[in-house]
């Protein structure tokens, strides 16, 4: 996966696009056949996958949490399942948020464990038999739509609603992770977040072929003292222009702004250069949930720039709030008819 995306992908194609054409129509190639080329592997569970069409941040990981939470609240034992991206570990793991370091496990997966089981593993199927193994009866799986390793009984695609697909194209003269058409036959239902014009073709097209469309908003969590507070901003996430919409939204007075690439562990050089400007301008360091745990959990001097910043924690916020909990019934449904299609085998799920 790219980790700092061009910013060309997100704008109308160009001739750097049209220059990588070839390459990007082999990859789709590839892509699309390993979508089809084998049937995937089956769990004794329902599995709810949490994907994106793109390369980059829709807002998978806290819809994942949002799905997580109304799974308990169900009287459900959910875990997730995550490919550990950005991480060194190669093998299936259960993580521990207070043990592991980010630059093994991967923020996300630290982000997912700090509220439920989690497991990271290459090989998704790997990781899903260890999840049931440790009591999980019911997995959703962050990342993996475009992977055929493990059936998913409810893919549901996270669209950001100002990017959308970008300009169209596949990795590398776009951000599309395969060809749209192999994608939409594939998901379940989509998710927009936000309420720009971007996905509004992607999401007329899936509406009427009958997949269900949910609504949702990154909605911050408990930011009344940024209101008129002078900060120096930083994120290393795929989108860090979102995460300073949301602090300025709230009342932030963004003076300074550093973007890092997508799960970029900080330098002390780079530490000591946030540090050295917030303290001569008298700036409040505020960053995203995903770079404080990457801090926290990191080496040198990344501990002192987490005693300093300050974070802006974000839910997944659906418009129906029965919807969270109706996507976990049609998984499990899904689940049951496919059960049942098999054949005889022992189920541990319950409906809440």
């Amino acid at each position: 996966m790219i980790s700092d995306a061009p910013p060309f992908w997100w704008k109308r194609p160009d001739w750097r696009a049209r220059m990588l054409w070839p390459i990007s129509f082999l990859y789709g190639r590839i892509a699309g056949w390993r979508m089809r080329a084998k049937s995937p592997r089956k769990v004794p569970v329902p599995v709810i996958c949490v994907g994106n069409f793109t390369v980059g941040g829709a807002g998978k990981t806290p819809t994942a949490l949002t799905l997580g939470r109304a799974a308990r609240a169900r009287g459900l034992t959910p875990g997730f399942l995550s490919r550990g991206y950005g991480g060194s570990l190669d093998v299936t793991t259960r993580v521990d948020y207070d043990h592991h370091k980010a630059a093994a496990t991967g923020d996300e997966p630290l982000l997912l464990a700090r509220e439920g089981l989690t497991v990271i593993s290459r090989r998704r199927l790997a990781g899903a038999r260890m999840l049931i193994e440790q009591g999980a009866d019911l997995i959703i799986m962050d990342d993996g739509f475009q992977s055929n390793a493990l059936y998913a009984d409810f893919a549901l695609v996270v669209i950001d609603t100002h990017r959308g697909i970008g300009n169209g194209h596949i990795v590398p003269g776009g951000p599309m992770r395969a060809p749209l058409k192999r994608q939409m036959a594939r998901l379940s239902a989509i998710l927009k977040v936000g309420s720009g014009p971007a996905a509004d073709k992607i999401v007329r097209s899936a509406a009427r072929a009958g997949k269900p469309i949910y609504v949702g908003t990154i909605t911050p969590r408990e930011t009344e003292w940024l209101a008129g507070t002078r900060v120096l901003a930083f994120a290393g996430i795929a989108d860090p222009d979102k995460f300073y919409r949301t602090v300025e939204e709230e009342g932030g007075v963004i003076v300074e702004r550093r973007g890092f690439a997508d799960h970029q562990p900080l330098s002390d050089d780079e530490i000591e250069e946030l540090l050295s400007v917030a303290s001569a301008q008298d700036l409040v360091l505020v960053t995203t949930a995903k770079d404080l745990v990457r801090l926290r959990h990191g080496h040198g001097r990344s501990a002192d720039l987490a005693a300093l910043a300050r974070v802006v924690e974000v839910d997944m916020a659906f418009d129906d709030h029965q919807a969270p909990g109706k996507i976990i019934d049609l998984a499990i449904d899904a689940y049951r008819r496919r059960r049942n299609a098999d054949g005889p085998q022992q189920g541990r799920v319950k409906r809440g």
